[in-house]
């Protein structure tokens, strides 16, 4: 039966028992009396209360679809609904259903190509630091040197400062490149490569520990990927704006697979709305199947967990 009708049942019911009432055991007369104003009003009250009652309780499942649809975020996937109802909101509970499962698929496919898209430029850009103006910078650091040699000391004593402002420079490419492209990665494997990346933040003002579970499990290249990733921009995001003196990354095995967790003692997000470096965290998170959560430290500042479930993950 379809809402239309059911609704138009049961006013139809509540309306046919009223009359029935007034056409048997409850009469009127001409002019009204006091009681029987008060039976009518009393009888009108109890007819609208259990027209409420009943299209509230028919409708309800259409309440919790709509609470569904504000809040539903692609970059959070939740329970999906269970069909309540009948007919037609059943119906549409399940094509709700349906629909978000169809977006979560193509979401994550678009971002996968993205993200693909996204590293292989990354790896071009930072090769071409290194091979083009890495490259130019280190021949122009060998002709300052020459020059400097055969200078007198006054100019050749300037020629140096112009020396080291280039090879800062130099250092500076090369640096970017490297977040750009992390080749310890690829050549020396996770641990390595994210110890490295805790001692390329630590400043004297910022102090990054790094606690990496000796015994993780195996990890294909995309997840590892998405590991770096993840610790990276969430070292960028502290050293940026956190205000810490302090960060934990722990990098340690679970009973399910493996957890990342990154915590400073800054300030927090306080509420601010979350940037495109979280949501392109989230988005990393979603591709390989894993949560990722961002919440205040149990000491203040910032805690980001990312879960990953891995099939060896055993203890």
């Amino acid at each position: 039966m379809s809402l239309f009708w059911r609704i138009f049942g049961l006013n139809a019911l509540v309306l046919i028992t009223a009359t029935a009432l007034l056409l048997g055991p409850i009469t009127v007369s001409t002019p009204v009396l006091v009681t029987e104003a008060a039976v009518l009003t009393a009888g009108l009250a109890a007819m609208l209360i259990a027209n409420a009652a009943l299209l509230r309780v028919g409708l309800a499942p259409l309440q919790r679809l709509t609470r569904a649809m504000t809040t539903t975020d692609l970059l959070r996937p939740t329970a999906r609904l269970t069909p309540g109802g009948h007919g037609e909101i059943a119906e549409l509970i399940t094509t709700f259903n349906t629909m978000l499962d169809r977006l979560e698929a193509e979401r994550a496919t678009s971002a996968a190509r993205a993200l693909s898209a996204q590293e292989a430029e990354r790896r071009r850009i930072a090769q071409e630091l290194h091979d083009e103006i890495g490259q130019t910078l280190t021949a122009v650091l060998l002709e300052l040197k020459r020059v400097a040699d055969h200078a007198p000391p006054p100019v050749g004593e300037e020629i140096r400062q112009v020396q080291e402002t280039t090879r800062a420079s130099l250092e500076e490419i090369r640096r970017i490149a490297r977040r750009l492209r992390p080749g310890v990665l690829e050549e020396l494997g996770l641990t390595s490569s994210l110890k490295a990346l805790a001692g390329e933040f630590s400043t004297p003002g910022l102090t990054v520990r790094a606690h990496i579970d000796a015994h993780l499990p195996p990890l294909d290249h995309n997840t590892e990927l998405v590991l770096y990733r993840v610790a990276q921009e969430s070292l960028t995001n502290t050293a940026r704006h956190a205000g810490a003196t302090r960060v934990d990354l722990d990098l340690h095995r679970t009973s399910a697979g493996v957890r990342l967790r990154v915590r400073d003692d800054g300030h927090g997000t306080g509420g601010a709305a979350e940037g495109a470096g979280i949501r392109g965290m989230r988005e990393r998170a979603l591709l390989i199947g894993a949560d990722l959560t961002l919440a205040p430290g149990p000491d203040g500042g910032t805690e980001v967990r990312l879960t990953i479930p891995t099939h060896s993950g055993r203890p």
